[in-house]
């Protein structure tokens, strides 16, 4: 067995023996099942570590971090102490319900996403011991021998060995849309970037085209996508605005409780009262100023939240991020899949015969071979127009992708009847889609005109060609660049004939291709020669593609387009009506963004668009002052994102932005919020991101903003109701110690009201619908606390109204002689229904309870019927009233309780019509 093992840290500046050499490997028989066995313990399971992971128990500990629950288990020992035992197993009961809930939801949102994940390469094609066989690609190790053809993910770092007419998608990993070209004998600099180095493939690319054969020189985190998911793995995370909140929020309640302890307890001592009466009084007071269901409540809602966004397309890795996005003021967002279908699709046909040609409609979007062609609005059939059919052949003969059905998933999940998808460059699936349109499916074509050579695609010939038998005879069919193609012919189609191409002619096609590119389509011409005379009626063994490639016809042109989304015009709008600036950040060319723009309603005359030649120029500051402005930005790489994101904050806006290549992820790392693609996303992307999109559409992004803003006034409401409820009762009991009236309730009394009524209305009032308009009004900001000075204003006014409520039917009754025991319970009775009612109103600080539907909300109606039911209970069972030292009251005393429980709601919804008189806002 061979020794530890080493890396070649530049694989590619060596050459292809070198290589081999140092692997000590086999091209052809690649390593022996020993050597990789040994090679697979010592540097581990080819996967890139999932950044973040937490062990469940460090899970669980991180839920008793929070300032509200070490206070509320530092009140249950003072319970314990004082012998409330029953407070303090309630206090305690409800911590550990927080904990358990808050554990179980943050499992649950690591198994959302851990089931989203996939690995790129989950299988691959490998040599060992001289037998090609399929194996994990985790299985892969350094020295193993890979085969690779089009289609295939890359399940490696590999230098390859041999590469046959093979490009690599890399966008993935270097931001470039175009796929590069490989060539296994090349040898570059050992500095040269990623980009440059055409000898190598690396984990999480896609070959598009050709096959090859390389050798692993890395796996797992020590591949080019390991070293970048290990740095983000190690970045700090900032804390989301909601954290930030409820952090100062839980300092200060608590401080104030204590104060407010001092403060009854001097009082108490002032006015002769028994230090140990006073103290218990002051504890009590504490227990009561604090909402105990608030963490629990928060991280339901949070959960709640989490669970209606995955239903909406969305996984949210981090609880808290759920409300980011309700502070968005910027969407930067991916146009091709995100905006758009991602599925070219061909729109106009233009076909070069008579006067100006002829322009041919095709209708139908994405891959189902289903569509209609039309001339002026009148439908015609293509099998009637030889020039139409040599075209729809040209484009589905020169050509590599397949359209193949794909059980219900091809287009989204959404085609109507069987659903398709393509194998192969998207542009070329989109020329075949085209002709099986017409009738002229790959299978077909084939048939009729068999391939016998190709020359594939390059960047510098900017057109493909093959060579087809037809009817016996060989033919040459050329796709690629209009203008290219044009300098190739001397003649055109017209009709049923041929006709010499003028120069008048040739400079009405490259009008044509302007206006068609001018209107943001992809133009692609096509042109075709039939080989006559061949030296022994064969074709020679190498083909010079400058002999082959002249002399040829011009067919025609197609004009296609990524179509976008119906559903992303409409969330746009939203976006803008929100008070949302959404911004298209694109590597495509700037005409094609505009266009787009345009029609989505992205870009309007005032906005600018800015290319990334034009942002490579300028300086950080000068950015920064014109970012506001931009609202396209074009051919803009990974790399200006993150000064996208940068220039954004510093002008003090929260931001969103979209990102699927390991690239993207510093830029989403550094956003406010990071929005990763989950169809085209890699994992890297995914791990460095706030929320997953599983179908990489914008308008979920728009329902998760809608979303986050929901969560955030829901949160904001039941805290406004646990806190009006908790400051009613510390004024009930602080005026009536002034007043010299008896404690209206006891120790226990107290937690069981704010058990009974905090715990239940307020996680229903979490679960509150949309509010209607939500979505009309300007972003909030996220320096804004969860209360303002109006908010906690109302909530005293509340408060008041709440304590009001509640000693005026108690003081009567203790005016009256009516026993203590039995005027604390008319005081319970009185808070508990006083503070359900009040439920009702919170449901909307902006709408009047008769405005709000009754049952939009069954959860609250539930929970103030099981609530409701608990207060009788406790006060008519006699071993209940008994513990809880209840006496029953009377019909007359039940009529007044009732009336007097009226008073919190009449004057909750009497503040909302003032503060609607005056058009005050929070």
């Amino acid at each position: 067995m061979e020794k530890d093992f080493q890396l070649k840290p530049t694989p590619h500046a060596a050459t292809i023996s070198e290589v081999i050499d140092f692997y000590k490997t086999d091209p052809s028989r690649g390593l022996s099942g020993e050597v990789a066995s040994a090679r697979l313990a010592q540097f581990g399971p080819n996967e890139i570590r999932e950044a973040g992971a937490r062990s469940l128990l460090a899970m669980l500990l991180g839920q008793f971090k929070d300032f509200l629950v070490i206070i509320l288990i530092v009140s249950a020992a003072i319970s314990a102490s004082l012998g409330e035992t029953l407070d303090a197993l309630v206090i305690i009961a409800i911590v550990i319900l927080n904990a358990i809930i808050g554990l179980l939801q943050e499992r649950r949102a690591e198994r959302a996403l851990s089931a989203l994940k996939k690995m790129a390469a989950p299988a691959a094609t490998v040599i060992r011991d001289g037998e090609p066989s399929r194996v994990a690609a985790a299985s892969l190790v350094p020295g193993d021998i890979v085969l690779l053809q089009a289609g295939d993910s890359v399940p490696a770092d590999i230098r390859l060995l041999e590469a046959v007419n093979m490009s690599v998608d890399e966008s993935a990993l270097t931001g470039e849309s175009v796929p590069v070209e490989k060539d296994a004998g090349g040898i570059v600099d050992a500095g040269s970037s990623i980009g440059d180095r055409i000898n190598m493939a690396y984990l999480g690319t896609t070959v598009t085209y050709g096959r090859g054969k390389g050798v692993v020189t890395a796996t797992g985190m020590e591949t080019e996508i390991g070293k970048i998911a290990g740095l983000i793995e190690t970045a700090e995370d900032e804390q989301t605005p909601l954290q930030q909140k409820l952090g100062r929020f839980g300092r200060w309640l608590g401080w104030a409780s204590l104060g407010i302890c001092a403060i009854v307890f001097v009082l108490g001592l002032l006015r002769g009262e028994q230090p140990f009466e006073m103290f218990m009084t002051a504890v009590s007071l504490a227990v009561a100023a604090i909402p105990e269901g608030l963490p629990a409540i928060v991280t339901v809602v949070l959960a709640i939240g989490v669970q209606k966004m995955i239903t909406k397309n969305a996984i949210i890795r981090r609880l808290p991020a759920v409300e980011t996005l309700g502070s968005a003021t910027f969407v930067c967002t991916d146009k091709t899949g995100t905006l758009t279908e991602n599925k070219m699709t061909v729109k106009e046909i233009y076909l070069p015969g008579g006067v100006g040609g002829v322009l041919v409609n095709v209708t139908g979007t994405g891959y189902q071979p289903a569509g209609e062609f039309l001339i002026s609005g009148r439908r015609i059939d293509p099998s009637g127009m030889d020039d139409l059919r040599l075209l729809l052949m040209i484009g589905g003969v020169c050509n590599d992708a397949s359209l193949m059905k794909d059980n219900g998933e091809g287009d989204g999940g959404g085609c109507a009847g069987e659903c398709y998808k393509i194998a192969g460059d998207p542009t070329e699936g989109a020329l075949v889609v085209l002709a099986a349109k017409a009738g002229m499916t790959r299978d077909k074509l084939d048939r009729i005109a068999p391939r016998v050579r190709e020359i594939p695609f390059d960047s510098q010939r900017k057109r493909m060609t093959t060579i087809n038998m037809v009817d016996g005879r060989y033919h040459v069919f050329s796709k690629g660049a209009p203008d290219v193609l044009l300098s190739l012919c001397d003649s055109y189609v017209a009709g049923n004939v041929v006709e010499p191409l003028t120069e008048a002619k040739r400079a009405e096609i490259l009008g044509v291709v302007k206006k068609m590119a001018g209107s943001g389509l992809r133009v692609l011409g096509m042109a075709y020669r039939t080989l006559d005379k061949l030296q022994g009626g064969k074709l020679p063994e190498k083909l010079n593609p400058y002999s082959v490639e002249r002399q040829l016809v011009f067919a025609g042109m197609v004009g296609m387009i990524d179509p976008v989304r119906e559903e992303a015009r409409d969330a746009v709008r939203k976006c803008k009506e929100a008070g949302i600036r959404p911004v298209m950040v694109t590597g495509d060319y700037a005409l094609t963004a505009k266009v787009i723009g345009e029609d989505l309603g992205i870009l309007r005359e005032s906005n600018m668009i800015l290319t990334g030649a034009e942002l490579e120029k300028m300086s950080d500051d000068e950015l920064r002052e014109v970012v506001e402005d931009v609202s396209v930005y074009a051919r803009v790489s990974p790399e200006h994102k993150l000064r996208i994101v940068e220039a954004l904050k510093a002008r003090g806006e929260v931001v969103a932005m979209t990102g699927d290549g390991v690239n993207d992820a510093p830029a989403l790392h550094r956003a406010d919020i990071g929005i990763a693609m989950g169809i085209t996303g890699t994992d890297v992307a995914k791990g460095a991101s706030d929320m997953v999109l599983t179908d990489d559409n914008f308008a979920s992004i728009v329902a998760a903003i809608e979303q986050g803003r929901t969560i955030f006034e829901n949160i904001r409401k039941f805290v406004i109701y646990l806190l009006s409820c908790n400051i009613g009762e510390l004024l009930l009991f602080l005026i009536a110690i002034i007043s010299g009236l008896p404690r209206p309730l006891t120790p226990v009394q107290i937690l069981l009201v704010n058990l009974v009524t905090d715990g239940l209305p307020a996680l229903a009032l979490g679960m509150e619908p949309v509010e209607p308009g939500i979505m009309k009004v300007p972003p909030r900001n996220p320096r804004e606390g969860i209360l303002t000075l109006n908010i906690i204003g109302r909530i005293v006014l509340v408060g008041l109204f709440i304590a009001g409520a509640v000693l005026i039917p108690f003081g009567l009754a203790l005016r009256r002689g009516i026993p203590v025991e039995t005027a604390r319970t008319i005081a319970f009775a009185t808070l508990g229904f006083g503070e359900l009612w009040r439920s009702l109103g919170a449901r909307s600080e902006r709408r009047f309870i008769w405005n709000i539907p009754l049952f939009s909300n069954p959860p609250l109606i539930i929970a103030i019927a099981v609530s409701g039911l608990l207060i009788i209970l406790s006060i008519t069972v006699p071993g209940l009233a008994r513990l809880f030292r209840m006496a029953t009251p009377t019909d007359h005393q039940w009529e007044v309780i009732l009336g007097a429980t009226l008073i919190p709601l009449a004057g909750a919804e009497l503040l909302k019509a003032l503060r609607g008189r005056r058009g005050g806002a929070d």
